[in-house]
C-alpha cells in the first residue's frame, strides 16, 4: 500500500515509521516546493503532484493549512482521506464553528467579525472578556487578541482593522473567554466502515501558547464518555476517516470544544509508548481500510515537547522510562524539534519519572515538565 501525505514535516515522518512494519510505503508532498520526498531523509522521490496522485493508493494530510486547489485536486482523485471538507474546517475557524454547531457539540459562544459593526455586535453578544482569533492561519498562540475591558476597545479594534485590511480573505472569530479548570484533548480514529477507536483523555499544559506537556493516565469515566460522544458526533457529521483530535476546556466537570485538528496531533505523541497502537499507525490503518488497532492505555505516559533545542543531556538516554524522538530539523527559537515520552513503571510512578527527567533539563527551555 502506498500513501501520499500532504505535508513533509514531523507528522509525515512518524507516519512513515509507523507504516513500515505494516508494509505501508509513505511519501510526503512538500506543499512549499511541490516536490515529493521521503519523509525521513527528505530525498527527492518524484516531481509533481499529479505524478504522486497517480502513484499513491491513498492520500492524506499532516496539517490543515493546505491550499484549496491542492485539496480539491486530491479529492477529485477519489483517494483522499478524510475529506477536503474536514481539512478545510480544521484550517478555517469559520468553517470549524459551523461544523461544531451542525454536530451539536458544546463550544464557546462566538460571533464573526469583518466590520466595525460586527465588532460592536460581538461585544454585545459574546460579552467581555473575549478572545479574538484569526479565521485563517493562527496556531500555537499566533493570530490572537484579548479584549478584557471596554476601555481597551478602540486600541484592539485598530489592530483588528489593520489586520483585516491587510488580508481581505480573513475574518475574526470572537469567542467568550472561558475560565477553564484545565485543557484536555481526545484523539480517536474512525475507519472506513464507521468503526471507532478512541484513546484516553490527555491533559495538556501550554507555555506561551505552545503545548509543552501532555499527560495520559486514567481519568474520569464521565468525562471520557462525554469526550467520546462528542468525537462520535463530529466524526459522523464529517463522515470522517482517519485520526481526529479534539481539544477541550474542562469547566466545572464538563467539556467545551475549543478546536479540532483533522489529523494526528501533538497531544497524541504519547501513544507511541503509552498505547497498544499509536495514533500514527491507527491513522494509516483507517485511511488504508485496515482494521483499527487497540487504543488501550498500557501505562500512564507523558509527552514533553522539545522546543528550540537540538541537544539533550546524554544521561536522559540512560533513564529507563524516557524515550526521545527527534524530528531532524534545523534549530530555531520556539520550533518543535522533537519530544520525549515518559512512562510510568511498577517501580516508578509517572510523577517520579517526570521529576527524574526534569533534573536533566534546562528549566528555561523546559518550563513545564513536572505534574
Amino acid at each position: 500500500m502506498k500513501v501520499l501525505v500532504l505535508g513533509a514535516g514531523q507528522l509525515a515522518r512518524m507516519m512513515a515509521l509507523a507504516g513500515a512494519p505494516l508494509n505501508i510505503e509513505v511519501l510526503a508532498y512538500d506543499v512549499g516546493t511541490g516536490h515529493v520526498v521521503h519523509p525521513l531523509t527528505q530525498q527527492l522521490m518524484m516531481k509533481g503532484l499529479n505524478t504522486a496522485i497517480t502513484y499513491a493508493h491513498v492520500i492524506t494530510a499532516e496539517f490543515e493549512h493546505i491550499p484549496h486547489d491542492i485539496l480539491d485536486l486530491c479529492a477529485a482523485s477519489g483517494k483522499f482521506r478524510p475529506t477536503a471538507e474536514a481539512i478545510k474546517a480544521g484550517g478555517d475557524r469559520r468553517l470549524e464553528k459551523s461544523l461544531l454547531d451542525r454536530a451539536g457539540v458544546a463550544n464557546a459562544t462566538y460571533h464573526l467579525i469583518t466590520t466595525r459593526d460586527d465588532f460592536e455586535q460581538a461585544i454585545e453578544k459574546v460579552g467581555l472578556p473575549m478572545v479574538l482569533k484569526s479565521a485563517l492561519g493562527g496556531y500555537d498562540g499566533k493570530g490572537q487578541w484579548r479584549l478584557k475591558s471596554a476601555d481597551a476597545k478602540e486600541a484592539i479594534w485598530a489592530e483588528l482593522e489593520s489586520f483585516l485590511q491587510a488580508a481581505p480573505e480573513q475574518a475574526i472569530v470572537a469567542e467568550a473567554f472561558i475560565p477553564f479548570d484545565r485543557e484536555v484533548s481526545v484523539i480517536g480514529a474512525r475507519g472506513q466502515d464507521g468503526s471507532l477507536a478512541i484513546y484516553p483523555l490527555t491533559e495538556n499544559t501550554h507555555s506561551n501558547g505552545v503545548l509543552s506537556l501532555s499527560v495520559a493516565q486514567s481519568d474520569s469515566q464521565a468525562l471520557q464518555a462525554e469526550a467520546e460522544a462528542m468525537f462520535k458526533a463530529l466524526a459522523e457529521t464529517l463522515d470522517y476517516v482517519g485520526v481526529l483530535a479534539i481539544e477541550f476546556f474542562e469547566v466545572n466537570g464538563t467539556l467545551l470544544v475549543n478546536e479540532i485538528a483533522p489529523r494526528v496531533h501533538n497531544s497524541g505523541h504519547w501513544t507511541q509508548q503509552g498505547a497498544e497502537t499509536c495514533q500514527f499507525e491507527n491513522h494509516l490503518r483507517a485511511v488504508c481500510g485496515l482494521p483499527l488497532g487497540s487504543t488501550a492505555l498500557l501505562r500512564p505516559t507523558a509527552m514533553v515537547n522539545i522546543l528550540g533545542e537540538d541537544t539533550l543531556d546524554d544521561a536522559i538516554l540512560g533513564l529507563p522510562h524516557c524515550h526521545v524522538h527527534w524530528y531532524g530539523k534545523e534549530k530555531r527559537p520556539g520550533r518543535k524539534m522533537g519530544h520525549i515520552n515518559v512512562c510510568a513503571s511498577p517501580k516508578c510512578d509517572l510523577k517520579a519519572a517526570l521529576d527524574e527527567l526534569a533534573a536533566h533539563l534546562d528549566p528555561q527551555a523546559f518550563p513545564v515538565v513536572r505534574i
